[in-house]
């Protein structure tokens, strides 16, 4: 497990507050006349994945403006269920106490939240996390390294997003945090795709006093 990365798990994150601001969600594929192209490959297990906060969804639009001509943001998946949240998280966890029976219960949970945040406090859960990669405006998606969600396991860390990769995923990579950085967002380093604002992990890293966006279930 990696020792210089906030995790999610970390207690400076966890101990933010949140002051829910009440902004509403809004639809990623009709927003501003479907500026941004949502992927459908998340359709199939959920629904709603493609809803956001309107000030995140405004975010990744004004993000988009700054790449370069013929290439996109690709949209994969927004807001999740906390039931599904909770699901995902207990799965990883169940398969990393396979994989290290000897670990204690706190370590699978610290290591499980390198790849799934804990369920209470889930940005993805509050509408303000994003995952998403590149693609050309033909849609073919670029190479970044590794697949989008390859847990640190199977990817052998490179999900990291500062981990070794060949040359041109690393550009791509640095090009995506480029733009997203720009306007607002911050990553979640243990996963390259994972971007987020007005959530704990967002305040940590952006020295705000709380949380702007805290859980929802939108049914």
């Amino acid at each position: 497990m990696t020792t210089d990365v906030v995790l999610m798990s970390d207690p400076r994150v966890t101990s933010v507050p949140v002051e829910e601001c009440g902004e509403p969600f809004v639809d990623v594929r009709t927003y501003r006349g479907g500026a941004l192209r949502v992927d459908g490959r998340q359709a199939a297990r959920q629904n709603a994945y493609m809803h956001l906060r309107e000030g995140v969804a405004a975010r990744l639009v004004a993000a988009q403006d700054h790449l370069p001509s013929g290439i996109r943001l690709l949209f994969l998946e927004g807001y999740r269920r906390p039931v599904l949240q909770r699901h995902y998280f207990e799965s990883y966890a169940e398969e990393l106490r396979a994989l290290h029976p000897d670990w204690s219960a706190a370590s699978i949970h610290t290591a499980a939240s390198r790849y799934v945040s804990p369920p209470e406090i889930a940005p993805h859960s509050a509408g303000a996390a994003v995952d998403l990669t590149l693609m050309t405006r033909d849609g073919a998606e670029l190479d970044l390294g590794t697949p989008v969600n390859a847990n640190p396991e199977e990817s052998a860390g490179a999900c990291y997003t500062e981990a070794p990769v060949p040359a041109e995923a690393r550009a791509h990579r640095d090009l995506l945090s480029a733009a997203l950085g720009a306007a607002g967002l911050v990553n979640y380093p243990t996963e390259w795709w994972h971007w987020s604002y007005g959530d704990r992990y967002w305040a940590l890293h952006s020295d705000h006093p709380h949380a702007l966006y805290g859980p929802r279930d939108l049914t």
